[in-house]
């Protein structure tokens, strides 16, 4: 998949114009998928297409592909996925972004924002096809004026057969976690998700659904808070100020960013600055256990 990326990047920055610049992130090791390549580069070339059309004055087009592992928590909201490992395509801009409705949508044929004539409403939708027969999912992430992340993920293989799914349980080293997190999110889902996994792995969990609320609580409890994990992009306010105005009144708070962009689109839309910890969604509790006390266990 690495080689079907790479090979079409020259032609991809052709076709999408010198005032988008394009780069290709390929993490070492990636797994192999079983998968049509002239469909897969059908999909790269409409996504791409797709994403130059957010951006009608320019901007940056990414590609990314690690290997990654889905477990039962995303499949449970997520009906056509089965758990285990994946080859993760992800392909972000920083063009217009869209609503949480037109997300919704986005994969129905004929659906399509651009005006009469500009546009079939065909390309997702066959992009959807096409991942969905080679037994994978796609899913988007985006907010408006922030860019757009399509992810697709394909099943992992191992010669001809699919990578064996790993046991996914939380490290049991992770359970004497003590310490109180305070977690920002503004969808209830991921919210209760998260909440979940941290109290299984021993924490106190505060929830915010919002950065008044996260403001309010950090203004009100009375014990100490370790660590603040927050989205990045909320209605609002954004994480990083968010967090500006916690440190004021507690100088110690320890700070994971999540989202659903990745973290080389967060880099090129400017909203986190270099070096910050941070955390891909979806993540498995696993991974997620794992970064909360690496955050937690680094020295101040």
């Amino acid at each position: 998949m690495g080689n079907v990326v790479s090979g079409l990047s020259t032609m991809v920055e052709r076709l999408i114009g010198e005032d988008v610049k394009v780069s290709v992130v390929v993490s070492p090791g990636l797994g192999r998928v079983k998968a049509d390549r002239g469909q897969l580069e059908q999909v790269v070339m409409n996504l791409a297409v797709n994403a130059r059309d957010a951006m009608p004055k320019g901007g940056s087009l990414i590609f990314e592909l690690q290997n990654v592992v889905l477990d039962d928590a995303y499949a449970a909201t997520h009906v056509e996925v089965e758990p285990g490992p994946y080859v993760l395509l992800a392909i972000s801009d920083t063009g217009t972004g869209m609503d949480a409705e037109t997300q919704k949508r986005v994969f129905e044929p004929f659906f399509t924002t651009k005006e009469t004539g500009k546009g079939t409403g065909l390309g997702l939708s066959t992009v959807y096809g096409i991942v969905r027969q080679s037994g994978g999912s796609i899913d988007v992430y985006s907010e408006p004026g922030q860019g757009t992340t399509f992810k697709v993920y394909l099943p992992r293989f191992a010669g001809n057969a699919a990578v064996p799914r790993a046991v996914s349980a939380i490290n049991p080293a992770l359970r004497d976690a003590s310490e109180t997190v305070l977690v920002v999110e503004d969808e209830a889902a991921i919210r209760q998700l998260t909440k979940l996994i941290l109290q299984k792995a021993g924490y106190t969990v505060l929830l915010a659904e919002s950065p008044v609320a996260a403001e309010r609580i950090a203004g009100s409890h009375p014990g100490p808070i370790h660590l603040m994990l927050t989205d990045v992009v909320m209605p609002g306010m954004r994480g990083p100020e968010l967090v500006e105005r916690l440190l004021r009144a507690r100088p110690d708070l320890r700070v994971l960013y999540m989202s659903g962009y990745t973290d080389n689109a967060i880099a090129h839309h400017g909203l986190l600055d270099a070096g910050v910890e941070f955390l891909q969604k979806p993540f498995t509790p696993a991974a997620l256990g794992r970064k909360v006390r690496e955050v937690l266990d680094t020295p101040g």
